[in-house]
């Protein structure tokens, strides 16, 4: 089953990668499951967003399936990551896709930035997230979906992170969050920042666990209080204004909402932020 039906044009402009891993997974596992959950829930929504009034019939969108990463260490898995997603940024500008990733545990974010940040040397992230996943160490891994975001600081800089949703952590990585270039509850980015986006390759990762668990609940590690699915939505659709290189979707996990409800939220984000990013760029 493909996303929302995508064929196999022969000059995509965006890609569906499966990232189906959550070995680091340590309270409720079974975000492995979440490209099949979001592929499933995409046949339920229309290609056509009234918002954007763009249809995905109009986009040149592939899946390009799952990557094989079962029974891989993280330190493995990452490489495998990097790996594709440095073929597709590798790929002469006029050809290249927009690698869109669904998750899969948040670890996964950390192997598409490696795999772009060698050809986007001003390369930005934006987190949108529950939570900081900047611990130096956890459960004695070094690579894990609670350290993610700091090896990613330790890539691009602790300078070139925003991050928007953020409401549990430690005490020392709120201390770190405090330096980035911006980390805040809500989803209001300060125009200064987002002028200084515009100005980079910004890559995107979206953990479902921004969301509040009301709207969101199939995922590993729900907190509450948090952002209105309306307003993420909201969110990805500005990302049109930005040079956005990569996008991933992570930590949706089916076995904790019967309903589908997350997954289908899931593939709603997809839908608008494929459709944003693929239409007219900034100049």
């Amino acid at each position: 089953m493909s996303f929302l039906g995508a064929g196999a044009p022969a000059h995509p402009t965006a890609i569906i990668i499966g990232v189906p891993y959550d070995a680091t997974s340590t309270f409720r596992r079974g975000s492995a499951l979440g490209p099949q959950a979001i592929r499933w829930a995409s046949q339920s929504i229309e290609t056509y967003s009234p918002v954007l009034r763009r249809d995905l019939e109009d986009v040149a969108l592939t899946d390009a399936g799952d990557l094989d990463l079962e029974h891989l260490p993280p330190e493995a898995a990452v490489d495998a990551v990097a790996a594709r997603i440095a073929a597709v940024a590798g790929t002469p500008a006029a050809d290249m896709a927009l690698p869109f990733l669904i998750g899969g545990e948040h670890t996964l974010t950390l192997g598409a930035v490696r795999g772009l940040a060698p050809a986007h040397r001003d390369l930005a992230v934006i987190q949108l997230d529950a939570h900081t996943d900047l611990r130096e160490e956890y459960e004695v891994r070094s690579i894990s979906h609670a350290t993610v975001m700091k090896r990613i600081v330790e890539v691009i800089g602790v300078g070139a992170v925003v991050s928007a949703g953020i409401r549990a952590g430690t005490r020392e990585e709120f201390a770190l969050a405090g330096t980035m270039r911006h980390s805040a509850r809500s989803l209001a980015i300060p125009s200064v920042v987002w002028t200084w986006l515009q100005d980079r390759a910004v890559y995107v990762t979206i953990d479902i666990d921004a969301v509040d668990p009301s709207e969101a609940p199939g995922t590993g590690n729900p907190e509450p209080e948090g952002l209105g699915a309306g307003d993420v939505l909201a969110f990805v659709r500005r990302l049109g204004d930005l040079r956005v290189v990569g996008v991933d979707l992570v930590e949706v996990s089916p076995p904790y909402d019967p309903s589908g409800r997350t997954a289908v939220l899931a593939a709603t984000i997809a839908r608008e932020a494929i459709l944003a990013l693929t239409g007219p760029r900034p100049a």
